[in-house]
């Protein structure tokens, strides 16, 4: 889509035109841009992703190519990331540590200090391995002797030595010497991140950098307060590159797209600079950040930094923003857009306009971004996880919002959900093909919320059809209409891996989230992926209100049956959490449960806490099994204790965990 659509984990929308054969009917003309020069540059604050460029400018910049602006786009979370991990960097680092009183210094800074001349002949090289440019390195950092072995390294030790001296050996496997090297690089430049973190900016992360600051906060005073102290090391660095980047391209437009709440402080100091030091260039910000928690934005102090902030799907709201600028449309003729008015108080203004169709919504382009330089990075021991992490993924978009938009944990109320349109295969592979030719790179990831079967079909037939070449993967719901012959034309089509939302195994949690699946039904979808020589990974749910213990212990004795049985390879648990957006939050009651009253607020506005009084034995909660579950599938995705009783997963107090009560072959017996 756009800066400002999709929702926080980054799935975007985008569509298309070809730049150089523009639809000339009526509508359109009236939308194209007049001959006076109009430059919009987007940007892509810190802390995004660092493996491969997040999709937000490309679809943006490609939108507004094909209508005839002339628009550019950079990554400041990357430059700002090399910038900061180079030896002039950790210069500079080491000077800002030891400014620290040596009381203060924590265990990261005191390891980095002492170990420095390590960390300055080493970085260089390490960040070359990531980016690509010298895989030998391998065999040295796999070697365990080339790298500074910070307290992030500890970690190892949880894992358990087969009795060969190398305790991660089993983890890898096959993948053998560059994923080890990956992920120990990996744990190397998170120990970097701690001593950023310890001493310079108490909120810096590689992902969620000052997430405290944004994340469902009623008030702006957290970011006013820190936008406010003089700028830190890391401020520094990122200011100047944004300061750079305006020089380079002399925009009359910014826009800052802002994913998720680890982003917003970022976006804030870069626009900061940008009103301070030219005034006259206008700045809108949006994302799913905006989308999700500023619907009800208040503070006026928000435009002392940005001047307008747009909601969801961004392409006409910022055509309207640009025919405005341009002064052929009054400032009350804008779509889904939140301004300060003349009296010094928010407001939003959304003339009723349609959107653009997604069929007619650009192509994105990655022009601008360098490809070359992100980081290939290994975090968690994770097939999916690898997957992620490892190469420069294109990211593209089969179908605008979800087809199903009935799940009770979700933001089906909002437009990245609710509003469901699709693109013809024909469009998607011309899409796939120009993608191709500009980048070189052959992988694609498609960001669906759930993309639709029969769209997936279509798209692969086209690919076959026209012999074109590419590996990729996807987020689906795990339906029936997902035959074993329809899982073996995607994989023919370049399909390598699926993802999709189990959540809770459990039927009856299922049928309480609208899911529209079962268990056995899900056992028999992803064996079908399985066997087609498809990688399978389910997103898993805990904490869903009404669960119990005896529910949670059922749910992870189905996980292992459905690895046992070859169905899923990789999973992940993750605890629910309610959103305002979501039915569980709009109508608490038909989930028995009660939500607390959230604190009068001007600024962001999205998780929301409940009471769920469903009975728990005396010392239990949802975290506690939470550690269990995560645990246990961790092991089971590397194939340990896939056999065991999932009893002894769980620390419960004794005689507190019950017995699984399905069938221990129940699984097995569904798919015949």
């Amino acid at each position: 889509m756009a800066y400002v659509g999709g929702r926080p984990c980054g799935r975007m929308q985008e569509g298309a035109w070809p730049v150089d054969n523009p639809p000339t009917n009526s509508t359109t003309a009236r939308l194209m841009p007049s001959p006076t020069p109009f430059k919009v540059l987007s940007l892509i604050p810190p802390m995004t992703q660092l493996n491969t460029p997040y999709p937000s400018t490309a679809y943006l910049t490609g939108f507004l190519r094909s209508r005839g602006f002339d628009a550019v786009q950079e990554d400041l979370a990357l430059a700002t990331v090399l910038a900061l991990l180079n030896r002039p960097g950790l210069t500079a680092l080491r000077d800002a540590a030891l400014a620290l009183p040596v009381e203060e210094r924590s265990g990261p800074v005191n390891f980095f200090l002492d170990h420095f001349n390590d960390y300055a002949v080493s970085i260089d090289p390490v960040i070359a391995f990531l980016q690509g440019r010298d895989s030998t390195l391998s065999h040295r950092i796999a070697g365990r002797g080339f790298l500074p072995e910070g307290p992030r390294f500890a970690a190892l030790d949880a894992y358990d030595d087969d009795g060969t001296g190398d305790p991660i050996g089993w983890a890898f496997g096959a993948l053998g010497q560059t994923d080890r090297a990956r992920h120990l690089a990996t744990l190397y430049l998170n120990d970097l991140a701690d001593v950023l973190r310890d001493a310079v900016d108490e909120g810096f992360e590689f992902v969620r950098y000052a997430e405290r600051l944004a994340a469902s906060q009623p008030s702006f005073d957290a970011l006013a307060e820190a936008l406010a102290e003089p700028p830190n090391l890391i401020d520094t660095r990122l200011e100047r590159l944004a300061l750079q980047a305006i020089e380079r391209h002399q925009p009359q437009l910014v826009l800052l797209s802002v994913p998720f709440p680890g982003s917003v402080y970022a976006a804030f100091r870069i626009a900061q600079c940008i009103k301070r030091a030219h005034p006259h260039i206008r700045i809108g910000l949006g994302g799913g950040f905006v989308n999700t928690e500023l619907r009800e934005l208040k503070d006026a102090r928000v435009f002392d930094h940005v001047d307008y902030v747009t909601l969801d799907g961004g392409e006409r709201p910022l055509l309207s923003l640009i025919e405005h600028l341009q002064g052929q449309r009054s400032l009350q003729r804008l779509q889904r857009t939140f301004v300060r008015n003349d009296a010094g108080q928010v407001q939003y203004i959304n003339l009723a306009e349609p959107d653009i169709p997604f069929e007619e919504v650009g192509t994105p382009t990655w022009d601008g971004l360098p490809l070359h330089q992100y980081l290939s990075l290994l975090d968690m021991l994770n097939p999916m996880n690898r997957l992620w992490s490892d190469g420069r993924w294109n990211k593209l978009t089969v179908a605008h919002g979800c087809y199903w938009k009935k799940c009770s944990f979700c933001d089906v109320s909002l437009d990245y959900i609710s509003r469901y349109e699709t693109a013809q295969a024909s469009t998607l592979v011309d899409r796939i093909e120009q993608i191709v030719a500009e980048t070189g790179q052959t992988g694609f990831h498609f960001v669906d919320e759930a993309a639709p079967p029969k769209a997936l079909k279509a798209l692969a037939e086209e690919l076959l059809r026209r012999g074109v070449q590419i590996s990729w993967w996807g987020n689906i719901r795990f339906e029936k209409t997902f035959t074993p012959k329809l899982c073996d034309l995607l994989a023919q089509s370049g399909c390598i891996a699926m993802s999709g939302g189990l959540e809770v195994a459990s039927d009856r949690l299922l049928k309480l989230m609208k899911k529209g699946v079962s268990v056995e039904q899900v056992a028999q979808v992803t064996k079908g992926f399985a066997d087609a020589g498809v990688l399978v990974h389910a997103y898993l749910m805990y904490g869903f209100p009404t669960q119990t213990v005896q529910d949670t212990v059922d749910a992870l004795e189905y996980v292992r049956q459905l690895f046992e049985n070859g169905c899923i390879h990789s999973g992940f648990f993750h605890r629910f959490v309610c959103t305002v957006h979501s039915p569980v939050g709009q109508h608490p009651e038909a989930y028995g449960v009660q939500l607390l009253t959230l604190p009068d607020g001007t600024f962001a506005k999205n998780d929301v806490g409940f009471v769920d009084p469903t009975p728990m034995p005396p010392g239990v909660d949802h975290d506690l099994l939470g550690q269990g579950l995560k645990k246990a599938i961790y092991n089971f995705m590397h194939g340990v204790g896939v056999e065991a009783d999932v009893r002894h997963w769980f620390e419960l107090p004794k005689g507190q965990c019950p017995k699984p009560t399905v069938p221990r072959h129940k699984i097995a017996k569904a798919l015949g």
